[in-house]
């Protein structure tokens, strides 16, 4: 009799084993679930870095603007988002060091168009700031940033002279600085972040651009042409202003319309109390 317990009991530590063995080959345990894992990737930020070598004093672009991706327990203090606000934020902001390409771009390294300070830093020595309004398609749409070099044209109405002279366009100002588009130097609250109101440029110049340019903006329409970023030339080598184009030297069917000048004949009279002229 207890040789056929102790043979019961073997069998029924047996089976206990198998029912173990066959339930973690089929149910892992949780620990081992966890081991097997793979890890958590650590948190990441994207952060806005320099697109493009910029010495000191260099005025944002777009094109300036690129970033990069670093861990979030990496970041320093002053490092900027990449987000819409920010990008916003730095476009014609000026540096104050230089930044290399990739380098990030700190708070403390720009100044904001209207932050205090901003012309004194921006303006090179001896020169002036002057806002005009232009014309909004070619100086406040998006096509012109600060930093740009552009000609200052003038197109205007001129009453009174004859057809083929009527209209007449002139470069008033060349190979001047832009250093804000579309918005006003001294912030205000009540406009919102963009400040001013769209179609006014400010420009670099010298004092005797500036009493042009503002001469200019009582007699017309002012529009800006943009110089190719690889020809900008200093401002001490600006090339010469080129003279003015009426509608004549544009359309030859607006020369064609200008009525020929009179034929003026002359008779002379000769009478008894003297001579005399009559133009005819």
């Amino acid at each position: 009799m207890a040789f056929r317990f102790g043979i019961f009991g073997v069998l029924v530590a047996a089976l206990i084993g198998v029912m173990v063995f066959a339930y973690s080959i089929l149910n892992p345990t949780k620990h081992g679930a966890q081991a097997n894992a793979p890890a958590a990737p650590p948190p990441t930020e994207q952060i806005l870095t320099a697109g493009a070598a910029l010495p000191a004093g260099s005025l944002l672009q777009p094109a300036n603007i690129s970033s990069t991706t670093i861990l979030v327990t990496a970041q320093v203090q002053g490092e900027l988002v990449d987000n819409a606000a920010n990008r916003a934020a730095l476009i014609g902001s000026m540096v104050r060091v230089p930044l290399g390409v990739g380098t990030p771009i700190m708070d403390n390294q720009v100044i904001h168009p209207g932050d205090h300070g901003f012309l004194a830093a921006v303006l090179s020595p001896g020169m002036r700031a002057v806002t005009v309004s232009v014309d909004t398609v070619t100086g406040a749409n998006g096509l012109i940033w600060p930093g740009d070099n552009v000609d200052v044209l003038l197109t205007q109405d001129i009453g009174g002279a004859p057809t083929s002279k009527s209209i007449a366009a002139e470069v008033v100002l060349s190979n001047v600085r832009v250093i804000a588009t579309g918005a006003t130097l001294v912030k205000d609250a009540s406009q919102g972040a963009g400040g001013g109101s769209l179609g006014t440029v400010t420009l670099e110049v010298t004092p005797d651009e500036a009493s042009r340019c503002l001469v200019a903006s009582n007699l017309g329409r002012l529009s800006l042409i943009v110089h190719s970023a690889q020809g900008v030339q200093k401002a001490d080598s600006k090339q010469p202003v080129p003279g003015p184009i009426f509608s004549g030297d544009v359309s030859p069917a607006m020369a064609a319309s200008v009525p020929a000048q009179a034929q003026v004949t002359t008779v002379t009279v000769i009478s008894s109390g003297g001579d005399g002229e009559f133009k005819f």
